[in-house]
């Protein structure tokens, strides 16, 4: 049985004020679950003050992107050595507005997801594809080029320290959610390319997560299907009570 890896990716938000003031009132709220591993993703600037907050408690900290080098002449990036110096145990990697709107590749991504392993960080690795592509039946296609390219080279152990994140871009943002069955359908096809590509043992493990719009009222009837194994949560993770809403359906 998979444990449930529920994830809020905080994205542009938050001031660091902010930031520790809601895991503070997060902590209080999850006290007691102990069915889920639970993540939050703050800003770069929130990451050293959140994590001193976090100290003591089981909820684990996560950046939203890292580079493929431990340090040098980058402007504007971040480390995996630098996440984990404030106490980051994941990063995110693939988000889809990475891809977009900094035309991050699957082959830059799979170097930064080797890297990132390789320096000690666990990942959750975002595939997923466009309401364009989805309508013109190219759903699958751009899963297993994105599934086969972005985790291409990596070893059986490799998979214990990560995740998949299927994301449809089109329900990111947008108050639109994919259906569970959709959601399923997704996954499963996720889980059959990775038990093709790196046998049933890795596909077995490996967690999937829906990331999509997600919220306290839809969350418990998307993981009940057999293939969703958590969340990564946006909007609704800004909020310490709707993202334990989340939490504890997921449970």
């Amino acid at each position: 049985m998979r444990k449930p890896l529920i994830a809020g990716n905080w994205k542009m938000n938050l001031l660091v004020s902010d930031a520790v003031k809601m895991v503070n009132e997060l902590k209080s709220l999850v006290a007691g679950v102990n069915g889920a591993d639970i993540v939050v993703c703050p800003v770069f600037t929130a990451l050293s003050a959140v994590g001193e907050a976090l100290k003591g408690s089981a909820i684990e900290m996560g950046g939203q992107n890292c580079y493929l080098k431990e340090s040098g002449a980058y402007t504007g990036e971040i480390s995996p050595q630098m996440l984990k110096d404030v106490g980051c145990a994941w990063t995110i990697i693939g988000h889809s507005e990475r891809r977009q709107y900094f035309g991050e590749t699957d082959e830059l991504l799979n170097q930064k997801l080797k890297f990132a392993l390789a320096s000690g960080l666990k990942v959750m690795f975002c595939v997923g594809e466009t309401l364009e592509e989805r309508e013109s039946g190219q759903m699958n296609d751009v899963l297993e080029r994105q599934v086969i390219k972005g985790l291409a080279g990596l070893s059986d152990s490799d998979f214990d320290s990560m995740s998949v994140a299927y994301e449809p871009v089109w329900a990111i943002g947008t108050g639109k959610t994919a259906s569970p069955e959709q959601a399923q359908e997704a996954h499963a096809f996720i889980r059959g390319l990775l038990s093709k590509q790196f046998g049933a043992g890795v596909a077995e493990k490996v967690r999937i997560q829906y990331g999509g719009s997600v919220k306290a009222d839809n969350a418990a009837e998307l993981m009940a299907k057999p293939d969703v194994d958590g969340a990564l949560v946006g909007g609704a993770a800004l909020k310490a009570d709707s993202f334990a809403g989340i939490i504890k359906a997921s449970v």
